[in-house]
């Protein structure tokens, strides 16, 4: 497996909180196989982690709470300075506030090895993370924001459109396009272009024929 970078002097400490033994004795061994990471506690509860971490320090959230219950835990960590990447089993859990209060993605419990590893690094560097599992949930808003002008750029993507077309099309630099996709990217946790297809059809940001939703 890819163990990622190697710098000595950047190696990122992680807890993993769950209150299943054998799902937390899985995450530490995964984190245990990347030399950029290093397993800072494995326990069942945020309680248990009083003292043991700091600022920049990475929190593997895994409990079975209620999004409030979830939103007051990521508060507590987010305030110490943590970075928290929530583990959730279904996508009909409401990742809504736990996001609010500052925890910076969210990772499918089905989620690979390499998929893992991934998250915590994203999060670690400041960037958000939701698993394409988790954010394309039918029937729900979109866990994330999404602009007039992403909104644009999905309904030409679906047209099959390539990046220079869309830029040609709205009038703005094909660099610019680059960016907004990027953004869409991160928030949806997958870089396919279907997978933004589908995450805009699915979510009523557009119609099966392209057509824009409404905002």
């Amino acid at each position: 497996m890819d163990a990622g970078p190697s710098d000595a002097g950047d190696v990122r400490r992680v807890a993993v909180v769950s209150d299943c033994p054998l799902f937390r004795r899985g995450l530490a061994q995964v984190i245990g196989t990347a030399s950029d990471l290093e397993l800072a506690a494995g326990v069942r509860s945020v309680e248990e982690l009083d003292g043991q971490l700091g600022p920049g320090d990475v929190v593997l959230l895994d409990l079975p709470e209620p999004p409030v219950c979830l939103a007051a835990a990521v508060s507590r960590l987010a305030g110490q300075g943590t970075a928290v990447l929530l583990v959730c089993s279904s996508p009909r859990i409401d990742i809504v506030p736990p996001l609010r209060a500052g925890a910076r993605g969210c990772l499918s419990r089905q989620a690979t090895e390499e998929e893992a590893l991934a998250a915590v690094r994203l999060v670690a560097s400041g960037c958000p993370y939701v698993s394409a599992a988790l954010a394309v949930r039918p029937g729900d808003e979109p866990p994330c924001h999404v602009t007039h002008r992403e909104r644009q750029i999905l309904e030409l993507l679906s047209h099959g459109e390539t990046d220079h077309g869309i830029a040609a099309r709205l009038g703005i630099s094909e660099h610019t396009v680059h960016s907004h996709l990027d953004r869409l990217r991160d928030k949806i946790g997958s870089r396919r272009r279907a997978d933004l297809t589908r995450f805009a059809i699915e979510h009523d940001i557009i119609t099966p024929s392209g057509g824009a939703g409404q905002s």
